[in-house]
Order: structure tokens, then sequence, then C-alpha cells
């Protein structure tokens, strides 16, 4: 049976990268997902290939730092599907590689209103989904920058740990409401974003590695199906490193 058989999920930032690889694995393993972005042609494209691979799920073209669409992401998948069991804040802001003395008011806004304010507001919106079943799964993606800093990344660094912050007090206020939270935190994953191989700083990040090289989206895929599951009934509060060893030297 399918680890995710009957399963309600929403997947922010799922057009590309770490999320297009998530929302695929979860359809793959039954469940119904929303492929919520804000790139409407890469985020039907997803859809189409779940489709076509017999999987189930919806687009929907969101900002994540407009509570309105937050809301209607929400009700979308909820009217189609009557529940929502899985929430994926993938969704998030890199900016600049900046020190705290050179990014910007600015920088600090919307990077704010992405990767935190955003998270906070789907977990918000999906509460009142998952409390009444006394069930539910609430997955951040944060980074490894989370758990240790980043050079010249104050802004991405002290958000992925606001973030991190943000999944234990969701995990402590609604676990005895039978709601879980965990952060997975990825290390250096290979994206559209990513270094190009061979560059100074693709051989940096394989050096930073007990493994030797970079990850694949689908290895965070990968965790973020078994804290979806039922597998993982008795893990909350975690923040959890897929990286290749790098925070653990």
């Amino acid at each position: 049976m399918p680890r995710l058989a009957n399963k309600v999920a929403i997947v922010t930032g799922a057009a590309h990268g770490i999320g297009r690889a998530i929302a695929e694995m979860f359809a793959s393993e039954g469940a119904w997902v929303l492929v919520a972005d804000l790139d409407q042609e890469a985020g039907e494209a997803v859809v189409a290939g779940i489709h076509a691979a017999s999987g189930l799920g919806e687009f929907a073209k969101i900002d994540v730092t407009s509570a309105a669409d937050v809301e209607r992401a929400v009700a979308l998948a909820a009217a189609l599907t009557g529940r929502i069991d899985v929430l994926v804040n993938n969704a998030a802001h890199l900016g600049d590689w900046l020190d705290v003395g050179q990014a910007t008011p600015e920088q600090w806004d919307h990077s704010f209103a992405v990767t935190l304010k955003g998270a906070a507001s789907f977990i918000r919106a999906t509460l009142p989904w998952m409390t009444p079943h006394k069930s539910g799964s609430i997955i951040n993606i944060a980074s490894m920058q989370g758990l240790i800093a980043g050079r010249s990344s104050a802004v991405y660094t002290s958000l992925k740990h606001a973030l991190a912050g943000l999944t234990r007090s969701t995990a402590l206020d609604f676990g005895p409401q039978g709601i879980r939270a965990n952060a997975i935190c990825p290390g250096p994953i290979r994206t559209r974003i990513s270094p190009s191989l061979g560059s100074e700083m693709h051989q940096r990040q394989i050096s930073k590695t007990m493994l030797g090289r970079t990850g694949e989206p689908r290895e965070v895929a990968s965790a973020a199906v078994f804290l979806a599951s039922d597998e993982s009934s008795f893990i909350t509060g975690a923040a959890i490193p897929v990286d290749g060893g790098w925070t653990a030297f």
C-alpha cells in the first residue's frame, strides 16, 4: 500500500527543485497534492506530470506573502478533498549573499514575509483542518543554515533559524492535539540555483560533506515522505539535517 494513501497535502514552492520533488514523490506515494507556487507555467507542468503518472493533484497560483492567497489555497484543497493532512512549507527567499552590515531593510522585510511569515500564515490557515481529526503533519523546509551559520548570509541564516523555532513552537503547542511539526534542514542540494559543476563553490560544497558529493532533491523528498507518513508518528519538534554530514563536523 502506498505510504501516503488517502492523505491530502499542500506543498508550497512546488514548481521547482526540492518542492517539485516533494510534490511528485508525495503523489507517487498516493497523496492528493496541491502544488502551490507563483510560477504558473512550471506549476501546471508539475501537475500534468503527476496526472500522467496516474497521481492526483491540482495547481494553485499563490504568493505566500498574501494572506488572501494563502486562505484561497487552503480553501481550494479543502473544498476539493474535504480534508488536509500534510502541509509542507517549502517556499523561501534566498536573496544575495550579504553580511548584516550589507543587507538592506527591504531584503530583511521580503525574506521575512516569504520564509517565515508565509510559513506561519499557511500553518494558521491549515490547523483548523487538522485539529478536528487530532492528526496532521507540518513539515517546514528549513536549511542546514537553520542549524549553523552561513558565510555572508545574515538574512537567510537568521530566517531559517527562525523557521526552526516556529517548527518547535508549533510542535509544542499542538502536539496534545495530535499534530506533529518537524523541520528538514537540507545541505547543498542540486537545483537550478546551485553553483555550476566544477566551480569553486561547488568544490567547496563537496569538501564540506562527509559523503563527498552534493545531494539531490529526491533525497530531501524521501525525508519529507517519511515525516508525512504514519511511520514517523512519534517524531515531532525535530530539525533533521539532510546535508551529507556537513553539520556533524
